[in-house]
């Protein structure tokens, strides 16, 4: 029969009861028990796979026996003193338990302790549908659960008498400890999913502070509640065993797992759940239930609700693994232990599932971390040990600390005033400057070395200046992955574009004044060149007047799309404008000047909004500059240089937006495939839809043909210049953004309305990649260059940028270090090898070149193949000199 809506039958036979061990009970509840006249009839409750239960039923009144289970235990498993004792003290403080009558820790009586409690009489709904209600009382019945639940974590464990019942602090790292060591006592079998859990967990884990502790139930879930008879309130919380004191959000956690799982056709199996069907229910969402009881609770947002879930599956998990193995010696107390243990492996895919849906794949810290892609990438460019070692570092810290911290910026965004600076942002930028992951991007052929050193951070770690672009282009793809992370690690647009120009082209006093804040994250920046009243793509449209005054310049015009003004911390900003308009060269009227922003005349109009984001608090801001006077020391380099450090400062930057895109993209396609797999739709699941499956297809293509193509890039920026490298570097800046645009695109499509919404960043992302086709330049422009310089190759009757003898040339220079005189020599051959132009303008971008130039001019005559050679041979004795060898190409 059943009681209380549970299967009652006859006491099984691994439990069954001797004549003389009842006759012993009998003996202890006429002692222990007020009221209790026998004789008594036993049956056992068919529930439960831990702590066998039992009813007693006498003439007048039923109760309710929990035991030991017989057999070999875990230690500390199966601690029914423990239930016995939170019971007891909250049923003092009046929350709903069955009242506790007596406890018996004396195993003669029937072989393990045990204790007796009331039987209370009401309706225990074992399908978390509710198939017995109408849709307003299952509403009913998941808000009172949540109601008793924040009544339990409400009640101060100290004044009950329970101060002792738990650790304060602590509390997901022990129970960590404890479940894995029990998943790993009763393997049977391997789960792969739980191995990785049992990796990554202990690094992504809150570390539950005393204060914010509670009384843990342990298995919070409809089914272990009775409701009263005929009213929608709860009257009892069974099952105590697992109870502690902990972090509260572990059971809100557990509770709503079943949000998590589709309905299962068994109906009523442990991975049954209510995903995909609360309106057709009647049931409130998991969202609705977590804000209800944060409400309750009066505690703010989750920012890592993934890992207080995935923690949750895991648990249960271990519990199935052994309820399995305990089947399997014959230990267990359900019949239907078996089938149930092996559900464990569901638990555990879920898990990571919803793991890798909130921050991306979960990387190994056993192994060397691998780019996101399924290509052969590390074989055409393998990352050095060092950039390994910085992977996993930063790798780590986004799994720990950014991807759990977006929610925390964006509700503090939220609740604050808009334009301020969220506090987390700082706390996370201390976090990752202390681990010595900072200003990773500057390259080191740029960095002011004498000034890194006074900087040093960490373990005596630079602030910058270790890496190639093509070292550092992995780390930023790492970082694009999430919409906060770059700044986190002072590697942040436009800030970084800015350090490099003034690195590269900056005084020392300017450098000690601006430099030195920026790459101590102290402050911000921003670039101002962009003018609305003519056409920017063509920077030497730029009107803005910059007029010498003395020893000083005086500025007026106007700026707009100028990323970062609106950010409070924006301290400096680089402007670009003419200050020889009748200069007869139109790439020397232009020059870039220094403007603190809190500089009279310079006002911030207005924030510009791109599909209705303003981006605050950092903004794309209209700036209008009415006399501005700064002094002539601001300057940049000189006067009609503007032109040359504008491309000189968009290499770097061009392969930092590409390679943040193509994290967007990974991050999107991994969004993508976990929405196919969760969601059902005309009876299958997405992911085994053709045009989903299409989908993920040409994502994955795309995205890699983006990162070898910005990998290509990045090298032959680091072997040859940004300027020889131009050809590939706007080909990334067409390839990466269309790329991205497309991938997101088709993640939206996926998610279907929710896509569009605020609770997924796709719709911002998307915003942000369309915005990238325009703000370093329109694709337009950088087809033009690409097809300028493939008709004049084609017109010198050269079929690429390089023989084969030059490629190996161009990978063999990249291991060496050349002197000026080399780099200005090589400059030459390799521009008339590549293009055959003898009519190269003098190279401005060094200040050297000037007395170094005439080295090659003599040369220029030369023809193509002629100058192919020569190209090849000064590699080769630049070879020959380093290492004092004949060593040949």
């Amino acid at each position: 029969g059943k009681m209380a809506g549970i299967e009652v039958g006859d006491v099984r036979d691994q439990q069954l009861l001797s004549h003389d061990a009842r006759t012993r009970l009998d003996d202890f509840f006429s002692r222990q028990v007020s009221g209790y006249k026998g004789p008594m009839t036993v049956k056992q409750f068919q529930g439960g796979q831990s702590n066998p239960t039992f009813l007693i039923i006498t003439p007048n009144k039923k109760y309710v026996l929990r035991k030991k289970p017989s057999g070999k235990l875990l230690p500390s498993a199966h601690a029914v003193d423990r239930e016995y004792r939170v019971m007891s003290a909250l049923h003092q403080a009046q929350f709903p338990v069955p009242c506790p009558y007596a406890y018996c820790a004396d195993p003669s009586v029937i072989g393990v302790e045990f204790y007796i409690m009331e039987y209370v009489e009401g309706r225990i709904f074992r399908d978390p549908k509710l198939p017995e209600l109408k849709p307003h009382e299952r509403r009913q019945v998941y808000e009172q659960a949540i109601r008793t639940l924040a009544h339990l974590h409400s009640i101060n464990y100290n004044k009950i008498g329970l101060q002792a019942y738990g650790k304060a602090e602590g509390y997901f790292k022990r129970q960590y400890q404890v479940w894995s060591r029990m998943y790993q006592a009763t393997v049977t079998h391997p789960i792969p999913s739980m191995d990785k859990l049992i990796e990554w967990l202990p690094s992504s884990v809150p570390d539950t502070r005393a204060e914010h502790s509670s009384i843990v139930h342990g298995d919070f879930r409809i089914d272990n509640m009775v409701f009263h008879p005929t009213e929608m309130r709860v009257i009892a919380v069974l099952d105590w065993e697992l109870s502690t004191i902990g972090d509260p959000l572990a059971d809100l956690a557990y509770v709503t797992m079943i949000f998590n799982f589709p309905p299962s056709p068994q109906g009523l199996a442990q991975d049954s759940g209510v995903g995909g069907v609360e309106d057709e229910l009647g049931i409130p969402k998991q969202d609705e239930l977590v804000k209800m009881y944060l409400h309750l609770r009066g505690v703010p947002p989750i920012p890592n609700w993934h890992v207080y879930q995935a923690f949750a599956m895991f648990r249960i998990a271990s519990i199935l693994q052994g309820v399995y193995k305990r089947a399997m010696q014959g230990n267990a107390s359900s019949q239907t232990a078996k089938e149930t243990g092996l559900r464990a492996k569901i638990f555990a895919d879920k898990a990571v599932e919803i793991v890798e849906r909130a921050i991306g794949t979960i990387h190994s810290s056993s192994s060397s971390p691998q780019p996101s892609s399924s290509s052969d990438v590390p074989s055409l460019f393998a990352p050095s040990p060092r950039v390994q070692s910085l992977m996993k570092e930063v790798l780590l810290f986004m799994e720990q600390h950014v991807y759990p911290n977006e929610a925390v910026y964006a509700a503090q965004h939220a609740s604050g005033a808009k334009w301020a600076i969220p506090p987390i942002m700082e706390d996370l930028k201390a976090k990752a400057r202390a681990q010595g992951l900072w200003n990773l991007f500057l390259p080191k052929k740029h960095a002011p070395l004498e000034l890194l050193k006074r900087l040093d951070i960490s373990g005596g770690r630079s602030m910058g200046g270790e890496l190639t672009n093509l070292e550092y282009a992995t780390l930023c793809e790492i970082m694009g992955r999430s919409p906060i992370a770059p700044e986190v690690f002072n590697c942040n647009a436009p800030d970084t574009g800015n350090m490099e120009v003034m690195a590269m082209y900056g005084t020392k006093e300017q450098q000690e004044r601006w430099l030195v804040p920026l790459l101590e994250g102290k402050i911000r920046s921003c670039y101002a060149m962009t003018e609305p009243d003519v056409a920017s793509s063509d920077a030497t449209n730029v009107q803005m007047a910059i007029v010498k005054e003395g020893a000083n310049y005086v500025i007026n015009g106007k700026k707009w799309w100028i990323t970062g003004a609106g950010d409070p911390r924006c301290k400096i900003s680089i402007v670009m404008g003419k200050t020889d308009p009748t200069n007869t060269s139109r790439y020397k009227q232009q020059s870039m000047i220094l403007v603190p922003m809190d500089t009279p005349g310079l006002t911030i109009v207005r924030p510009l909004e791109v599909f209705g984001y303003d981006d605050a608090p950092h903004g794309h801001c209209e700036l209008h500059f009415k006399d501005v006077r700064v002094p002539e020391g601001n300057i940049l380099l000189g006067p009609g240089r503007g032109f040359e450090i504008a491309q000189g400062r968009l290499g770097p930057g061009r392969i930092h937006h590409c390679m943040r895109l193509i994290g967007v993209a990974e991050r999107a396609l991994e969004m993508m495939k976990a929405r196919a797999k969760a969601r059902v739709a005309f009876g299958k699941p997405l992911s085994a839809q053709g045009t989903v499956r299409t989908a993920i297809a040409e994502s994955r293509i795309e995205i890699d043909q983006a990162r070898l193509l910005t990998l290509h890039a990045a090298h032959s920026m680091d072997s040859l210049g940004n300027k020889l490298a131009r050809d590939q570097i706007a080909m990334i800046k067409v390839v990466a953004p269309r790329m991205a645009c497309q991938v997101i695109d088709r993640a939206i499509q996926v998610h279907g309305a929710g896509g569009l919404s605020q609770d997924f960043l796709l719709a911002m992302a998307y915003a942000h990649a369309r915005t990238l086709r325009l703000a370093d330049g329109p694709d337009e422009v950088h087809l033009e260059t690409v097809a300028m310089l493939e008709l004049k190759r084609a017109a010198q009757g050269t079929q690429t940028s390089s023989t084969s003898e030059m490629d190996k040339a161009a990978a063999l220079l990249s291991t060496l270090d050349p002197s000026p005189q080399d780099m200005l020599e090589l400059y030459g051959l390799y521009k008339q090898a590549t293009t055959g132009d003898c009519n190269t303008t003098e190279p401005q971008g060094d200040p050297r070149s000037a007395a170094k130039w005439g080295s090659w001019k003599g040369r220029q005559g030369m023809a193509q193949t002629e100058a192919q050679a020569a190209y090849v041979r000064h590699v080769q004795g630049m070879k020959r000199h380093a290492d004092g060898t004949n060593s040949k190409l």
